[in-house]
């Protein structure tokens, strides 16, 4: 354990002005189509890579298929993403509830002030998104700096380090939200790196890089 805090500790020195920049990134996407973006991304992220996923946001946001086509066009238009149906209809689904000329997403973002409350909001009402998919697209725009994304990647960090006793096969709400304690007293109290920090420090540790 003291050998992987290390690690982390001496990770965090080298990629802090990296995650500081990314967390400043996300601190500015209040635009409709930034918002538009990452909602649609953290919407593919299950069970897909990352960077998969970004770049199928990025293309058929960039042709207008996120926006405007069918399930059945996005469906197609994907590269590599799983379960494309299922997504594809969640990405209709709520374009017709949340984006448009009224933006109902950017409303609730830019209206309630906890994050808490806007992540058991968009977990009950937007199919498709759990608590880690609603907890990273928060912290990707700007609002939840202080939820934790528990990701395949997270969680195996947080099993290495002692912080869980197993790398659960799946999480209910209360056990995400158990998890999610844990890991802020071990940010604060063990290996002190900030919450939002730690993501990225785990997330370089297994990849290498300082991503979404």
């Amino acid at each position: 354990m003291v050998d992987i805090i290390t690690s982390l500790q001496n990770l965090h020195k080298t990629v802090k002005p990296e995650i500081l920049s990314r967390l400043n990134e996300f601190r500015n996407n209040k635009t409709d189509e930034k918002i538009e973006k990452e909602f649609f991304f953290c919407l593919l992220t299950p069970q897909c890579k990352a960077r998969v996923c970004w770049e199928n946001v990025e293309r058929l946001y960039g042709n207008g298929l996120l926006s405007h086509g069918s399930e059945k066009e996005i469906s197609m238009g994907f590269n590599g993403v799983r379960f494309r149906n299922n997504k594809a209809r969640y990405i209709v689904e709520a374009r017709k509830r949340y984006f448009g000329e009224d933006s109902l997403m950017r409303n609730i973002i830019n209206g309630e002030k906890d994050p808490f409350l806007m992540r058991e909001y968009i977990v009950k009402n937007v199919r498709g998104m759990g608590y880690k998919e609603a907890s990273h697209f928060l912290r990707n725009t700007g609002k939840g700096f202080d939820l934790a994304i528990l990701d395949r990647h997270i969680l195996r960090g947080l099993f290495l380090a002692g912080v869980i006793s197993e790398i659960p096969g799946s999480l209910s709400g209360k056990k995400y939200k158990e998890i999610e304690k844990a890991m802020a007293e071990f940010a604060f109290s063990v290996v002190s790196i900030p919450m939002p920090h730690l993501d990225f420090v785990f997330w370089h540790f297994f990849n290498g890089e300082v991503f979404k």
